[in-house]
């Protein structure tokens, strides 16, 4: 059942936060907004949002609440002051947090009698509102709400399991801090033998389009426990590794990911299992 409610409130109104509840009210909804600093309403309160005085009042406004806070600790404290007052209302957190703080908000929650969704949010605050910005949200009580929170950006649904949206987020965010950290050290590879770094990262962007049906070929692989030789047998990729990290090392350049991935290759290749592919180290993660 979708539930259409023309009543919101939003807990936090910092840059994000307050990027939240201008896209509500520019959509008509009454908007309630409350900040711990309370001068942060104002502008919004200028724009047509009625701000109120205490949490518990914002709350007790809008049968939906939307939390944008700092923290973790932050959405704790908030919690804590609520306490009961929640009874009744939907609790959306779109705070950055791990999924075991998710499944515990939705326990607070629903021993209150409210009602909990997870949302994470992956994109800038002009961007609130437009499909540039992509809300990630879990729990049982999404559907209900969907119409509403899809006002924010695009929306994609992890499922019932509250700690959803956050496994998802978490690992979006890692794989992007794993590929900018590679390609950093990689340019400054390039950097030190002159080459053109910004010509480079152009034809290294065009070549991304290609690893798409790789990485899920690489996932259907570890699904099934059956590692084709992706990328070439191991025992071939190992001959390769030591020209990339004698290659680095004599530049003066972080080579502890290569070297890494060549004591996984040859523990493999080892344990028989060289005419498989890439995919296969995943066996030697702890």
């Amino acid at each position: 059942m979708t539930t259409t409610t023309r009543e919101v409130t939003v807990l936090g109104l910092g840059e994000m936060g307050s990027a939240i509840a201008r896209a509500f009210l520019a959509h008509g909804y009454r908007t309630t907004v409350w900040n711990r600093t309370a001068s942060k309403a104002v502008p919004l309160a200028e724009a047509g949002a009625v701000a109120a005085p205490t949490a518990a009042e914002a709350v007790a406004a809008s049968p939906l609440v939307v939390m944008c806070l700092l923290d973790g600790a932050a959405v704790d404290e908030v919690l804590s002051a609520l306490g009961d007052t929640v009874e009744g209302k939907v609790l959306v957190n779109l705070t950055s947090g791990s999924p075991a703080q998710a499944r515990a908000n939705e326990r607070w929650a629903n021993e209150r009698g409210a009602r909990y969704i997870d949302g994470k949010i992956m994109g800038d605050p002009p961007y609130v509102g437009t499909p540039n910005a992509r809300f990630l949200f879990s729990g049982t009580a999404f559907e209900a709400h969907e119409e509403t929170l899809s006002l924010l950006g695009s929306v994609s649904y992890h499922g019932e399991d509250a700690g959803a949206a956050a496994v998802e987020f978490l690992a979006q965010v890692a794989m992007g801090y794993e590929l900018l950290l590679g390609f950093l050290h990689t340019l400054k590879v390039m950097r030190s033998e002159g080459a053109d770094i910004i010509g480079f990262a152009d034809r290294f962007a065009a070549s991304l389009t290609a690893y798409q049906p790789l990485l899920t070929s690489i996932a259907k692989a570890i699904e099934s426990r059956e590692y084709p030789p992706d990328l070439g047998p191991l025992d071939v990729q190992a001959a390769l590794m030591d020209d990339l990290i004698s290659h680095r090392e004599s530049l003066g350049v972080e080579a502890v990911r290569m070297r890494e991935t060549r004591q996984l290759m040859e523990r493999r290749i080892a344990d028989g299992h060289g005419g498989q592919g890439f995919s296969s180290l995943f066996e030697l993660l702890g």
